[in-house]
């Protein structure tokens, strides 16, 4: 049992190592620093380990008195190797896309894996596939040596046992007992001692560097943590009394649009919105016509995004809401389908709603999302040509997409407004865009993600300047933004002024005259702002700020990934660390008050979720 106990520690550490080494490119890792890795991982890496062996414990003081075939033993250990190969493989692969530690949120991606294949090369998920096996196979062998004392019977009092070599009743009692007496100290160990403060992701955490945090941390340990966070209270977020979680907010949501400033031409447009996947700001230099049409609009120039998934983000644009730490609110049909909606409102104002996307609109429920909020006409990839559906790793390519939505625009009836929405995807990994598309050029890149971008930014300006010229365009007014942005080069969370800021642009004939809005917002602010525009309460959006009313005093920006949340106000910003439980990037003047009315704000949104 030592030996099981040793050879886990060391896989451990082994799988740290080929983590740094596969994943620490672009992140300033030095050979000091892997070993303050390993270091400050070990107390995770011993606890965990201790979850792995604890079977063999028990197993031990049953073999005692009963005969534990060997098979039985190997069983169990072809069982964790193939775990804990699956967990090693999956975390290094998954985190140059995600930029965080294995976690259970990748299971709800499961229940619909086209997702994964559409967002990596088969070849990719073969070289995993191989490279798990391989993983497996060796890490068997390992545990495996821990059975040799097998050979020789009389080398361990377990092994005797579990052969059932004839002893005494008084040995096989002291045994039992010795057994026993492990129990207790196995579960400290697990819990890490005996404080009030049990064993946790944050106790590993040590460097302002991100990404050596997350190397000290241990896979296994973070996915079974957060699969409990899941299938427990993983909206409940209590950090102060109420009375002072609501004092704290008091300034932050405001529900009334007061002498706004008005930007249309006209009360009631007919509006679409387009969230581009993936454009963060980041990605400006490759997309100039977007650049271009900042001038012709109303560029809110400081707009961040909620989150940091097209589910996440798509629901806090279209629905007014915060997202959340570990769950998607859009996977949970029975609180999704009562949140307001951009859709819902003015289609009681007489307005038909549509939405288009070229993929798989089941994907994280998004189909039963926008119809439950009010979105009455669904335009996905099944509604096009079996060619088109092809055309794109994610389905149909954006220029089709493109082309589809002028053609509705412009055959709407004339004097009806009406409301739509477009989510693009050729911006997406494994960015897979043509070379050529009718009637558009973009620039090249040798970044095949800026290639990515430069197309989305050609097929946006294509359609805009299209529409430019039919009669629909006075009376138009076109929402451009992002669902979020993505770890891309030296770009990640590390850096969430850089990261999490997105556009947002108002195009069209509806708008007045060209302004730049440098107010502090976030992408869920759009729902109040609009409707606030038309002249439409929005009481019930009550997590929307109407960033042009005077009633906006204290602008801020929240953001959240993966157990942790981002916020920004004039102080500067800060990013708190739900499992260090302290702030982990500070650069504002007030950080502890900021990182306080940050906790309000989710203590707050997971209220109100509960409610629903």
């Amino acid at each position: 049992m030592l030996v099981a106990f040793a050879i886990m520690v060391l896989l451990f550490v082994v799988a740290k190592l080929i983590f740094m080494a596969s994943c620490g490119s672009g992140h300033g890792v030095g050979w000091g620093d892997v070993w303050q890795v390993l270091r400050h991982g070990l107390s995770l890496d011993l606890s965990t380990a201790l979850y792995v062996i604890a079977p063999l414990l028990l197993g031990c003081l049953v073999a005692v008195w009963v005969r534990i075939p060997r098979w039985l033993i190997k069983a169990y250990f072809i069982l964790v190797s193939v775990a804990l190969a699956l967990a090693f493989v999956a975390d290094t692969s998954l985190y140059e896309f995600w930029g965080f530690k294995l976690d259970a949120s990748c299971l709800s991606y499961l229940q619909q894996p086209e997702g994964i294949t559409q967002s990596v090369s088969v070849g990719y998920l073969v070289l995993r596939f191989l490279l798990w096996l391989l993983a497996a196979a060796v890490i068997y062998g390992m545990c495996l040596l821990s059975l040799r004392c097998l050979k020789d019977e009389t080398q361990c009092t377990a092994h005797r046992s579990m052969f059932n070599v004839q002893r005494s009743t008084l040995a096989r009692v002291g045994e039992s007992l010795l057994y026993l007496a492990l129990i207790p100290l196995m579960v400290v160990g697990m819990r890490g001692g005996l404080s009030e403060s049990t064993t946790n992701i944050g106790q590993v955490y040590f460097s302002q560097n991100q990404f050596l945090n997350h190397a000290a941390v241990n896979p296994v340990f973070s996915f079974l943590s957060s699969l409990g966070h899941q299938m427990g209270d993983e909206v409940e977020y209590a950090f102060m009394d109420d009375a002072e979680c609501h004092r704290l907010t008091a300034d932050v949501f405001t529900t009334e649009s007061l002498d706004a400033d008005t930007l249309l031409r006209t009360p009631r447009p007919t509006i679409v919105v387009i969230l581009l996947e993936s454009a963060g700001e980041q990605f400006a230099s490759a997309m100039p016509q977007l650049q271009r049409l900042k001038q012709e609009g109303i560029n809110f120039s400081r707009c961040y995004a909620n989150s940091w998934r097209t589910d996440r983000g798509t629901l806090c644009t279209l629905s007014g809401y915060p997202s959340f730490p570990t769950v998607s609110v859009m996977k949970m049909p029975s609180r999704s389908r009562s949140l307001p909606s951009i859709a819902r409102t003015l289609q009681a104002e007489g307005y038909p709603t549509s939405y288009l996307y070229g993929g798989d609109i089941n994907f994280t429920n998004m189909r039963s999302y926008l119809i439950a909020t009010g979105w009455q006409q669904l335009v996905s990839m099944d509604d096009f040509s079996l060619a088109e559906q092809h055309s794109a790793q994610w389905g149909v390519r954006d220029d089709i997409t493109f082309d589809y939505l002028y053609r509705q625009i412009t055959s709407l009836p004339a004097g009806q407004p009406a409301l739509m929405g477009y989510s693009t995807l050729s911006s997406h990994e494994p960015w897979d865009v043509p070379d050529a598309a009718e009637g558009m050029s973009w620039q090249r890149h040798d970044d095949e993600v800026f290639t990515a971008f430069a197309y989305l930014d050609a097929c946006l300006a294509h359609f805009i300047d299209r529409l430019r010229t039919t009669p629909a365009w006075d009376q138009l007014l076109i929402v451009v933004t992002a669902d979020h942005g993505v770890n891309h080069a030296d770009i990640d969370q590390s850096r969430p002024l850089q990261k999490n800021h997105i556009p947002m642009l108002w195009l069209g004939g509806a708008v007045k005259e060209p302004r730049t809005i440098d107010v502090l917002c976030n992408q869920s602010d759009l729902a109040a702002t609009l409707l606030g525009q038309m002249g439409l309460t929005h009481a019930d959006f009550a997590f929307s700020r109407d960033v042009l009313s005077s009633s906006y005093t204290h602008p801020t920006a929240v953001h959240n990934y993966n157990n942790a949340q981002w916020m920004v106000d004039s102080t500067g910003h800060v990013l708190y660390d739900l499992d260090a439980r302290r702030i982990v990037i500070d650069e504002s003047s007030n950080a502890e008050q900021l990182a306080k009315q940050s906790q309000a704000i989710l203590q707050l949104a997971s209220e109100d979720l509960r409610g629903r």
